[in-house]
């Protein structure tokens, strides 16, 4: 049964905004919606939107990613709320920001709902961004970098079999540094996360790369 509620104090409009970051053409990338209606109308944007009354912060978010993008059971880790009175020209509007990592060859988005066209930009080559989205994606680039560093993340950009040395572009790309293949293949399989398929990729003359699969692919685990 539905219920009415009424307050003395103004209440703030609530919206979810997804910062969805990949891999693709040896960079890190991320995807963007050209905004069909004002404010910003043909500015660049996160995939985002307004919080319905019988919907829960999670349910909004994968709810506009699918209604702007037609990606849909994406993996999605809240952020941060960003609540800036003067963040939105249309009403007091408070954002929860959520972020995901996605791999480019499992996910190919397609414009849709207020969105005009989407696309994915790489991090250094981003347009200019509406509202205080480039706020929210920095501080989602700093928290990927550092779940680097004690969690299972790296692998949600990966497909669903790999080969170490995909592993290791992953962490060199996000992290902007060239890393030891020798140290980086001691430490990443004795952290109990790969499983070994028994199969082999050949590519060309080269020697053929063993593949692994993630142990916990649907999920992101803390690294003892």
């Amino acid at each position: 049964m539905s219920m009415e509620y009424r307050y003395k104090h103004p209440h703030p409009a609530v919206t979810t905004d997804i910062v969805v970051f990949t891999i693709s053409d040896g960079a890190l990338k991320l995807l963007l919606i050209k905004r069909g209606q004002e404010p910003y109308k043909g500015t660049w944007a996160l995939p985002g939107g307004f919080l319905e009354p019988n919907e829960d912060l999670s349910q909004c978010a994968q709810r506009e990613l699918q209604e702007e993008t037609r990606l849909q059971n994406i993996y999605l880790e809240q952020l941060y709320t960003f609540g800036n009175p003067e963040r939105d020209p249309r009403e007091r509007v408070v954002s929860v920001a959520y972020y995901a990592l996605v791999p480019i060859m499992d996910n190919l988005p397609v414009a849709g709902s207020d969105a005009t066209a989407v696309s994915w930009y790489p991090m250094d080559k981003l347009p200019p961004l509406a509202f205080d989205h480039v706020e929210i994606v920095n501080l989602a680039q700093k928290r990927l970098l550092s779940k680097l560093n004690y969690t299972s993340i790296a692998f949600q950009l990966l497909p669903e079999t790999f080969t170490l040395s995909e592993v290791q572009t992953v962490y060199e790309i996000v992290r902007n540094e060239k890393l030891d293949k020798r140290n980086f293949r001691k430490q990443i399989t004795k952290l109990g996360l790969l499983e070994d398929t028994g199969e082999l990729r050949r590519n060309g003359s080269h020697r053929p790369a063993r593949l692994y699969r993630a142990v916990c692919r649907n999920k992101v685990q803390l690294i003892d």
